[in-house]
């Protein structure tokens, strides 16, 4: 549709409503916090409506779009690899990668499925667990032939460390054997905001990184990166899928979100 018209249908759907759905400004155009609830409302509505569709056609195909918002290293690494599988078995379904390695607002961004990752602030949502990676630390064979490898955790005290936002604490990494818990404090010379920047830094050689395997697996697999002190946990990361709707999330959504859990559990990532 053209702009013109888009405007017009909201014009007049503003004015039978009686309220303001969106701010206008010449930079952008927001939804009003009117605006947010109607859309809230109406999703599961549309989604109901998709559904009822879906089903009395009775061919199992999905059609429409499907918008999946997620981190950039993420769907490069684990979600656009298994992703051909998924589009394959509905070839009129039309998929929306959003990556971003900031928040997303599943109204605000229209995001169907979001791909999240630690525990959930919002008890109250829908979500699915997708997967859990282990924690781990690792860094370049140049630099452990220059600085050596930690053999116990309070040895990283004295080696260059790189902190991104898989590193578990931004002071302090803590480690577990055999039922003991070792903290040390770590301080680092680079701090990275997304996780590929991070491991980009170990990788040339900048110090020992704290990330999750599913962040590094190829690195650590073809030896560009070692693992250290392997005997040694230092926690996992869960990856939930939050569903748009909550249960009358659409019937795409849900297709997507039982392929994937279907497809981690078949291959977990392993140290």
């Amino acid at each position: 549709m053209s702009q013109p018209s888009v405007s017009r249908i909201i014009s007049n759907l503003e004015k039978d409503l009686g309220a303001a759905l969106f701010v206008r400004s010449t930079h952008a155009v927001k939804l009003t916090e009117a605006g947010a609830e109607y859309l809230a409302r109406l999703d599961p509505i549309l989604a109901a409506l998709e559904e009822a569709n879906h089903l009395v056609r009775g061919t199992g195909e999905l059609r429409g779009r499907l918008r999946v918002g997620t981190a950039t290293s993420f769907a490069v690494r684990e979600i656009i690899p298994r992703l051909p599988g998924f589009v394959g078995q509905h070839p009129e379904l039309r998929v929306d990668l959003v990556l971003t390695d900031s928040r997303q607002d599943l109204i605000e961004e229209a995001i169907d499925v979001a791909l999240r990752f630690g525990p959930l602030r919002d008890s109250t949502m829908t979500a699915r667990k997708l997967m859990e990676s282990p924690r781990l630390i690792a860094a370049s064979p140049a630099y452990l032939e220059e600085a050596g490898a930690p053999r116990v955790p309070s040895d990283l005290a004295g080696h260059q460390i790189i902190l991104g936002p898989s590193s578990g604490g931004p002071t302090g990494w803590t480690f577990q054997r055999n039922g003991k818990t070792t903290s040390v404090r770590v301080e680092s010379r680079l701090v990275v905001t997304v996780n590929e920047g991070a491991t980009a830094a170990a990788l040339a050689g900048m110090g020992i990184v704290s990330t999750a395997l599913m962040g590094c697996r190829s690195e650590i697999e073809s030896g560009a990166l070692v693992q250290l002190l392997p005997d040694w946990e230092i926690g996992t990361v869960e990856v939930n899928a939050v569903l748009a709707g909550g249960r009358n999330a659409k019937a795409s959504s849900r297709a997507f979100v039982d392929y994937f859990v279907a497809s981690f559990e078949e291959k977990m990532p392993s140290p």
